[in-house]
């Protein structure tokens, strides 16, 4: 009985352990790093890779998968330099094209998987190669900038909007030296809503009884097919979201600046996993995947180790969290049966 509540407490509070345990290592080993200062960059850091990752997240919990979430974003940021740097379009034209584009690519994406039955992983695929192509021939695979010279030899002459800035560069002021960034409170909205969605509406439940038992859903009377292009156009929705958060930050369409986004969103989703036990995709756990995420590569960057080891270390702390959850889980479930 004991070793079964060691192995249960083990499951349940073990990443949270593993989580203080490495803030309390590089507050030690890395000067600056326990500082207000660098809590506010981690969280910064983290706000859009966050974002996407509740996207993926939506998605697992139908039992599906969304590699474009990457390009998607990318294609946000491309979009809305786009629209005002060449367009000339106001901030609020610029965010309803950036959203229905990720709600029009989410669509497509879901009616690809539940209509024509082409697997997830590979649909989404197909739509990450299309977005990185078809947001680079506007321009010639170039960055989007006011003053640069178009292919037809013209310039573009208009600017982003200071109000659409403001989404990206905007702080609150808080009892820290450093002012609360906009985007961060962007990320806690969306991570609060989408897990009061998906764990207290019974829409979210019934996303939940798709990926766990498919037909057993469908015998009950649940729209499968609806549920799921549902969660497909969430992720879409919320990649774009991140896209417009970056492009606010960077001021420009730089054409290289989401490479990142899906390993570490996809990174933050399934380390959401281990988070209380919960061998599942849910938000909060994803919430606390992104920041362990930021932490990680915020404590390494101080501590001056080299930028290619990083992803190495993502990769290995994602394994040994997921090794760590299901190999415990099976246990448990072994013993309970015995």
């Amino acid at each position: 009985m004991n070793n079964e509540r060691i192995l249960n407490l083990a499951i349940r509070y073990g990443f949270l352990v593993l989580l203080a345990g490495i803030v309390m290592y590089f507050s030690l080993a890395a000067e600056g790093f326990a500082s207000p200062r660098s809590a506010v960059f981690v969280l910064q850091s983290v706000a859009i890779t966050g974002i996407l990752a509740l996207g993926v997240t939506s998605t697992l919990v139908v039992d599906g998968f969304d590699l474009s979430i990457g390009s998607v974003a990318t294609s946000s940021l491309m979009l809305s330099a786009y629209s005002m740097v060449i367009l000339e379009y106001s901030a609020f034209v610029t965010v309803l094209l950036c959203l229905t584009m990720g709600a029009l690519v989410g669509l497509v994406n879901g009616l690809l998987i539940v209509k024509m039955r082409v697997p997830d992983l590979l649909a989404t695929l197909g739509m990450m190669f299309l977005l990185i192509g078809l947001q680079r021939i506007p321009t010639q695979g170039n960055s989007i900038a006011t003053g640069m010279r178009l292919p037809d030899g013209s310039i573009a002459e208009g600017t982003f909007a200071a109000e659409f800035l403001w989404i990206g560069r905007h702080r609150f002021d808080m009892f820290i030296e450093k002012l609360f960034p906009m985007p961060v409170v962007v990320f806690l909205l969306v991570a609060v809503a989408v897990w009061l969605f998906l764990g207290f509406t019974r829409h979210g439940r019934l996303m939940y009884a798709i990926g766990s038992n498919q037909r057993a859903a469908e015998l009950v009377g649940t729209n499968v097919s609806r549920y799921k292009v549902l969660a497909y156009m969430i992720s879409g929705v919320l990649a774009s979201v991140g896209g417009i958060l970056l492009a606010a930050r960077l001021g420009r369409g730089d054409i290289a600046s989401g490479n990142n986004l899906l390993l570490d969103s996809v990174a933050a989703a399934l380390i959401g996993f281990a988070v209380l036990g919960a061998a599942r995709p849910n938000a909060f756990g994803t919430a606390i995947g992104a920041l362990f995420v930021g932490i990680l590569l915020q404590g390494l960057t101080m501590m001056n180790a080299p930028y290619y080891t990083q992803d190495f270390v993502k990769g290995a702390v994602l394994v040994a969290a997921l090794v760590f959850t299901f190999y415990l889980s099976s246990r448990r479930s072994s013993a309970g049966r015995h």
